[in-house]
């Protein structure tokens, strides 16, 4: 694996559909329906298949008896719901408040403002939204970020906000994940040198963030969970896959050729590649002709 200068990946990227192990079905749906408010697109036995009026966003799968991920494994450390205006973070927020449902953070991070929760199996779960890229502030090629206390009282006054709770509205995406990875530096060769998502933040030596197209992150990486963790064990809950969503399939047909080159393994399928990242998380990158999710 290598990192000289290569071409970054399509500045078009985005992320699909996020992937995860739940222990059980019917408590999920209780909380991504009742909860957080997404609609289910389909539902079999043993999955659901969730979305927020267009595309399909989550799936769930269920492992009776799946337990919560160890902290000190690697894995996910939350996925990212993004909502379309600070009016929908709003209404979240009255509706995670009425459900009297428990935040275990709430952050101005300049880019963007965001609430923090888990799912009923320790799925970590952002809900943000975005600030105008006109006043993210850039220099050197890095993108400033920080953690500052939301303020939760002049959210819950934003003009627009009012109203009865209907649900995730339309415009809603996945905006990015966050992982927990065992080292960083071989984290950073295989998403930056390998997949070639740019580089836009370093925090020290504990924490990478990656992205296309001038986004402030798709992919945040850390080893807060200890440098040289395990993957959790068989039988957790958690990230089974995020899905990178690159637009045209001769761009799946270059990082495919970049997967050969650096010897990553991975599985060739109609429209996407299925592999893990030297962590063990896992990933499916698509072209968009696949049916995503299934």
């Amino acid at each position: 694996m290598t990192t000289e200068t290569r071409q970054s990946i399509d500045p078009r990227t985005d992320l699909g559909p996020v992937l995860l192990t739940i222990a059980d079905l019917e408590r999920s749906l209780e909380f991504y329906v009742g909860v957080l408010g997404f609609q289910v697109y389909r539902r079999e036995e043993a999955s659901a298949y969730l979305g927020a009026g267009g595309e399909n966003l989550l799936v769930l799968k269920e492992d009776p008896g799946a337990k919560p991920r160890p902290r000190n494994t690697t894995g996910l450390y939350h996925y990212a719901i993004l909502l379309p205006d600070r009016a929908a973070l709003a209404r979240s927020l009255r509706q995670l408040v009425d459900k009297d449902y428990p935040l275990w953070g709430a952050s101005d991070h300049l880019v963007s403002e965001a609430l923090y929760l888990d799912d009923p199996d320790g799925n970590g779960i952002e809900i943000y939204r975005d600030r105008p890229r006109g006043e993210w502030r850039w220099s050197e090629g890095m993108v400033e970020m920080d953690t500052r206390r939301l303020d939760l009282g002049a959210l819950l006054r934003e003009p627009g906000s009012e109203g009865a709770w209907e649900g995730l509205p339309t415009g809603t995406s996945i905006g990015h994940v966050h992982l927990h990875v065992r080292d960083l530096q071989e984290a950073e060769r295989f998403y930056h040198g390998t997949l070639g998502f740019d580089i836009v933040t370093r925090y020290g030596d504990q924490a990478l963030f990656v992205s296309a197209g001038g986004y402030h992150h798709h992919v945040g990486l850390n080893t807060w969970a200890g440098a040289g963790a395990a993957p959790p064990p068989e039988g957790s809950a958690g990230l089974r896959y995020f899905t990178v969503r690159v637009p045209e399939v001769s761009e799946l047909d270059r990082l495919i050729r970049r997967l050969r080159e650096d010897g990553v393994v991975f599985e060739e399928n109609p429209g996407s590649v299925s592999l893990r990242d030297p962590s063990g998380n896992g990933i499916t990158i698509t072209d968009g002709s696949a049916a995503e999710g299934v």
